[in-house]
């Protein structure tokens, strides 16, 4: 339900448009002073204020000027008599939504007040969008809790408020998007657009259109002018996923617009400047691209500011626990019907923690949607794994490496100890995540770290 604040200094005129508006299913609040109509704003959820122009102290220009200081989108239809027109014109210069002459029809204040409304509607629903999109890439929302991705988020909260150009290296499936846009969205440039483009995705003449945009008649079938993703991101940041497949002559022309801020659209003869930020990411080394004469040194260095690589999967198993849970609930409500998964087989996570991962983060997230479709109870098996699992989940312990005359009470301990210290590391030193990997009890699990003098760090 709308909310109306009625704003009048004659004691009865509010009580009447209030009974208006409620027969129409508003909500309203009253005032007779524009004090008490912005005492009434700090501490109420309002969609509308219907204010009168002429009112003693505070008048309808000055409450207006108080209004929009606080919220610039909360729209103020404004009531006056035909003495004070001008006034009422003055007050949408000032950003009033509209104006209503007394005496009105009851019918037409109902429809301003119904446009107004809705529009304000879209407004809070898009602020609330905003607001999902910002607490999802704030750096808490990236999952990990291993030093390495500890690291990871220290660097972007060190980057983030620079406008300085990012690299942003690490193998497919680590990410890198995710980690752009949770540095666009903890910068000063958050409420600007962040653009994404792929740059292995298109041809080289289709590229260079999508990155900066052309003019009309440029080439066959450019029948109109197209604004690039350079100046749709203005203000913003521009992400430039996969750089290292950009040809030699448009590196030469992401130098130009890096060095001098401006763009020229193709076809066009006019530069254009830009305010952006630009994010680069690549899975290759661009440093070894460079050396093999692939990539450009001068931009490899204009790119190269800041530089954060993400670490694979397989250098952070700690992760993935909790990047299992975050996925069974991502996928959960899939399960139309079915028992909720609230479990996941021991089994099935000594396969992931010896797994390599060639698709990462990505290839984990593939692997638990799969599993959740298949999965007939309430927990995940390796029968619902997919075949490169299976064919790994019943495997001999190799021998070669062990001398012939190894004493067996010796050999016993070593892989006891590297099994510890293995699920130790995998848990992230949680003692009884590890525990439960191994198949033993907490107490025993911490009699043995005695017996093996284990460094574990803070015990959880």
């Amino acid at each position: 339900m709308d909310t109306v604040l009625i704003v009048d200094d004659e004691k009865n005129y509010p009580l009447i448009l209030s009974e208006v508006l409620k027969e129409e299913g508003y909500a309203t609040l009253t005032a007779n002073s524009g004090q008490e109509a912005l005492s009434i704003l700090a501490h109420s959820d309002v969609d509308l204020v219907l204010t009168d122009m002429k009112m003693p102290v505070m008048d309808g220009i000055e409450l207006l000027e108080q209004i929009k200081a606080r919220d610039p989108e909360l729209p103020v239809i404004m009531m006056t008599a035909h003495g004070t027109v001008e006034k009422a014109v003055e007050a949408m210069q000032k950003g009033a939504y509209n104006y209503i002459l007394k005496p009105f029809e009851n019918e037409r204040l109902i429809l301003y007040v119904k446009k107004a409304c809705a529009l304000y509607q879209m407004v809070k629903e898009n602020r609330r969008l905003r607001h999902a999109v910002e607490v999802q890439y704030r750096f808490g929302n990236i999952i990990g809790r291993s030093r390495a991705m500890r690291d990871v988020f220290a660097t972007i909260e060190k980057i983030a408020p620079a406008s300085a150009t990012v690299l942003l290296e690490g193998e497919s499936g680590t990410g890198k998007e995710l980690v752009a846009k949770s540095i666009h969205f903890n910068s000063p440039r958050s409420n600007k657009p962040f653009v994404a483009v792929n740059c292995s995705a298109l041809a080289e003449n289709l590229l260079e259109s999508e990155l900066f945009g052309h003019e009309r008649g440029a080439f066959t079938g450019a029948v109109s002018m197209k604004k690039g993703r350079f100046e749709l991101a203005e203000g913003g940041t521009l992400f430039l996923d996969e750089i290292g497949e950009l040809s030699a002559n448009l590196q030469v022309k992401l130098l130009r617009v890096i060095q001098e801020r401006t763009i020229e659209r193709v076809g066009g003869i006019r530069p254009i400047p830009v305010d952006i930020r630009i994010i680069a990411a690549t899975n290759r080394s661009l440093k070894r691209e460079t050396e093999a004469g692939r990539f450009r040194e001068d931009l490899y260095y204009r790119l190269n500011v800041l530089h954060l690589v993400l670490p694979p999967l397989r250098k952070r198993t700690e992760d993935i626990p909790p990047l299992v849970e975050h996925f069974i609930q991502k996928y959960s409500a899939e399960r139309k019907g079915q028992v909720p998964v609230t479990d996941v087989e021991q089994d099935v996570y000594r396969l992931f923690y010896e797994y390599s991962w060639p698709g990462n983060v990505r290839e984990l997230e593939n692997v638990i949607e799969r599993a959740l479709v298949l999965c007939p109870g309430p927990t995940i098996r390796v029968a619902d794994l997919p075949r490169q699992f299976r064919q790994h989940s019943d495997h001999t312990l190799p021998l070669e490496g062990i001398a012939p005359d190894a004493k067996l009470s010796e050999t016993l301990s070593q892989v006891e100890k590297m099994m510890i210290e293995r699920a130790l590391k995998m848990s992230g030193n949680v003692q009884s995540r590890a525990a439960k990997l191994l198949g033993i009890g907490k107490s025993g699990l911490n009699q043995k770290i005695k017996k093996f003098k284990l460094d574990v760090g803070p015990r959880k």
